[in-house]
């Protein structure tokens, strides 16, 4: 099988790592910056952490042609690059050629469906942590499921293959036939910690630990949950509110991924997460104004970072 990973972020270079380091598969990552292409083909990606210290030699190209047609493609570029992106891979997507997303937020399905057409796509949420330390250089900090599934719930023999080719590689794979209620699930626990954790620049065990901020998570979390329960939308766990705690305390040194945009100063992923529940929330005409309070000071963050420099250079 050839399998491609579109986007040389940290879930990207940790499953090509995983899935080259199987030595079953021809495994390719696509980058669209040719220069850190070359500097990865040539030093490999590079893990630390729980899987232990070790290095992939991943074949990397910013030229699809060079790679040519592939059976499975994985998206894992940040949500607001989709569209780009998918557009910019299709030649690698021939007839039989499968697509899964392995993104954060909703709305990155109907994107690739749009483009691909709805049989290609395949959804998919991972518990693997993962954090980018440079080109190619990734801090695995911790090991969960990856769970797949087709948004027509009907379960095909790609998706098996895919599940078998996962966890031979050491990803531990499920399938699910309500794969929109996962992405949802991951959805509200995204939107009670990732804009948070940008506005304040907390880790994110310390949002249940702080009055102010714990009040402001459940907030977030109720109404992203009601938005759910209205569109009969069947979650994973019975308690969003514990599940989320939950895992704030499980992920307590952690940066979420929103805040480690924000250090950086890069676009987020706030319109696919907590402003996904402010526009649901609007159609279905019910209030959601802890979620848009998030989503407006986030991407004030962002709008003001170049004015942030400014301040910081005349002080």
């Amino acid at each position: 099988m050839k399998i491609v990973i579109v986007g040389p972020g940290a879930i990207g270079c940790l499953f090509a790592a995983f899935l080259t380091r199987a030595k079953r598969e021809e495994v390719w990552l696509l980058d669209k910056n040719k220069e850190r292409a070359a500097r990865i083909n040539q030093n490999g990606v590079s893990l630390e952490g729980v899987s232990g210290i070790w290095t992939a030699r991943v074949r990397v190209s910013s030229e699809t042609k060079e790679i040519g047609e592939a059976d499975l493609v994985l998206v894992c570029v940040k949500s607001y690059d989709t569209k780009q992106a998918i557009e910019r891979a299709k030649p690698l997507v021939g007839e039989d050629t499968s697509v899964l997303t392995l993104q954060n937020g909703i709305g990155n399905t109907e994107i690739l469906g749009e483009a691909l057409g709805q049989d290609k796509v395949i959804g998919a949420v991972t518990s693997q942590g993962a954090t980018l330390l440079g080109d190619g250089r990734i801090r695995h900090a911790g090991k969960g499921e990856t769970v797949v599934g087709r948004m027509d719930g009907k379960i095909p023999v790609q998706i098996r293959s895919i599940r078998e080719l996962f966890n031979k590689a050491g990803l531990e794979t499920r399938i699910s036939r309500d794969i929109k209620g996962v992405l949802w699930s991951k959805l509200i626990i995204n939107a009670g910690i990732n804009a948070l954790t940008a506005i304040t620049r907390l880790n994110n065990g310390k949002l249940v630990e702080l009055e102010g901020t714990r009040r402001i998570l459940r907030e977030a979390v109720t109404e992203a949950a009601r938005v759910a329960k209205r569109k009969r939308i069947k979650l994973i766990y019975d308690d969003p509110l514990a599940k989320v705690e939950a895992v704030c305390e499980a992920t307590a040194a952690n940066l979420s991924s929103m805040l480690q945009d924000v250090l950086r100063k890069r676009h987020t992923e706030i319109d696919f997460i907590n402003g996904v529940i402010v526009r649901q929330a609007q159609e279905l005409g019910i209030a959601a104004p802890v979620n848009s309070l998030l989503t407006d000071l986030v991407k004030t963050i962002e709008a003001s970072y170049d004015l942030r420099n400014e301040e910081s250079g005349s002080s």
